[in-house]
């Protein structure tokens, strides 16, 4: 599995980075109009029978003690004394004191186990709203989060991929959540942090943690309400890497540069408890409805040829009309329909020149479009472009996916 750097030498930098960070949120500009989150495209609620082990169509593991590039202390375990069902509707991660002779670490033999769990083989998502219902663990170097990272990550590497820390806390602050961007030129301590301090520990009780990610936006919230915000400008002119799909990880380090390591008041063992994990789909703000699209470049409209709903219809490009043929809803679980059926990329395919169809919805995550403020027609899964094949802007030009450039042929407008 991956053995990334969640936080690459962070020490005291991410402290001043966050105090910093928080202080620049405070107060809130107004607040833009919300972001309209669809239906829940993906979830676990945890409901399984007490000692069942973690359900691996959704979650899988990363495993090992290799310090994990900020110099933790635990060996990640697959194993149900550090993740398991407890009965009673939660996930349970557990930190537990082992003997260190058990486990390898790369500095020498591992004092702790725990468990992280992650979506990169199972689920990935690029926009929407991710939450999930938590209560965290406490205690002097016991770090807990909820993130994400770029479903690129294994080509681009980190931070190429960006990282969405949903959740993050350090065992010495224990009233404060942190929410966290990094991408390149903004990570590590340098990456771009907002907080929320409340009045009595996090530990004490469940809360919520949950982000609302649209394009150009990331808005970040703890018990329904709303404490950070970022979007392009916070970055500086640096590159924005948050229009692809991420995945999700749940993970209790032990030590490490940022919270510090164990001492003589951290009780092991140390159990974070997880009632669920809900992911939303996000359908662009005014784009719900029924619509024409109109091409920039030929000022013609998405279309099914003849009228003609069968399945695998090559989509193209004619000259708009009131049609059926031409009527596309933006539906709340991401897809976008036209005479029953949706736009799908030939056999769910990612690559150039994946011809783009229609199929009859089937759930499958390639059918998951949006279209963005730049105009762009993106397919979430392969993160390209819906784009005119050739640049033909005449009457019967097909449509296909291609990285996205900016081109005429690849902007789209509801008509």
């Amino acid at each position: 599995m991956y053995a990334i750097s969640r936080r690459l030498r962070r020490g005291a930098a991410v402290l001043a980075a966050a105090l910093v960070a928080s202080a620049l949120v405070l107060p809130l500009k107004s607040a833009p109009a919300a972001a309209a989150i669809g239906g829940i495209t993906w979830q676990d609620e945890f409901n399984a029978p007490a000692g069942t082990p973690v359900d691996q169509s959704k979650w899988r593991f990363d495993i090992g003690g290799g310090g994990w590039g900020n110099n933790e202390r635990q060996y990640y375990t697959n194993s149900t004394s550090n993740a398991v069902h407890d009965g009673q509707g939660n996930l349970v991660i557990t930190a537990r004191r082992e003997n260190p002779a058990n486990y390898q670490c790369h500095y020498g033999r591992c004092e702790y186990t725990s468990a992280r769990l992650l979506t990169a083989a199972t689920f990935s998502q690029a926009y929407g709203r991710f939450e999930a219902r938590i209560k965290i663990p406490r205690g002097q170097g016991i770090w807990p989060a909820f993130w994400m990272l770029g479903r690129d990550f294994g080509d681009v590497g980190w931070p190429a991929s960006g990282e969405i820390d949903i959740m993050e806390n350090v065992g010495r602050e224990p009233n404060t959540v942190h929410g966290t961007i990094h991408g390149p030129g903004y990570s590590g301590g340098g990456g771009i942090t907002g907080s929320r301090t409340i009045g009595q520990p996090l530990a004490d009780a469940f809360h919520t943690y949950r982000v609302d990610w649209e394009p150009n936006s990331i808005r970040w919230y703890l018990d329904g309400s709303e404490f950070f915000r970022v979007d392009p400008s916070r970055l500086g002119g640096n590159r924005w890497v948050f229009d692809h799909p991420f995945f999700m990880i749940l993970n209790v380090a032990v030590g490490g540069n940022w919270p510090g390591y164990p001492d003589g008041s951290t009780q092991f063992p140390q159990q974070m408890l997880v009632d669920y994990v809900r992911v939303n789909g996000y359908v662009p703000d005014g784009n719900s409805g029924t619509t024409r699209l109109r091409g920039l470049q030929s000022g013609r409209c998405i279309d099914i040829p003849d009228a003609n709903p069968v399945d695998g219809a090559p989509l193209r490009i004619w000259d708009c009309n009131t049609t059926a043929a031409q009527a596309w809803t933006f539906a709340a679980d991401g897809t976008i329909r036209a005479m029953g059926k949706c736009m799908d990329p030939a056999w769910a395919g990612t690559a150039n020149g994946t011809e783009v169809n229609l199929v009859t919805c089937n759930g499958n995550p390639a059918q998951r479009f949006t279209l963005n403020a730049a105009g762009d027609l993106v397919n979430l899964s392969a993160n390209r472009c819906v784009d005119v094949r050739e640049n033909n802007p005449n009457n019967g030009g097909r449509l296909q996916l291609w990285d996205c450039a900016g081109t005429p042929n690849q902007k789209w407008s509801r008509a």
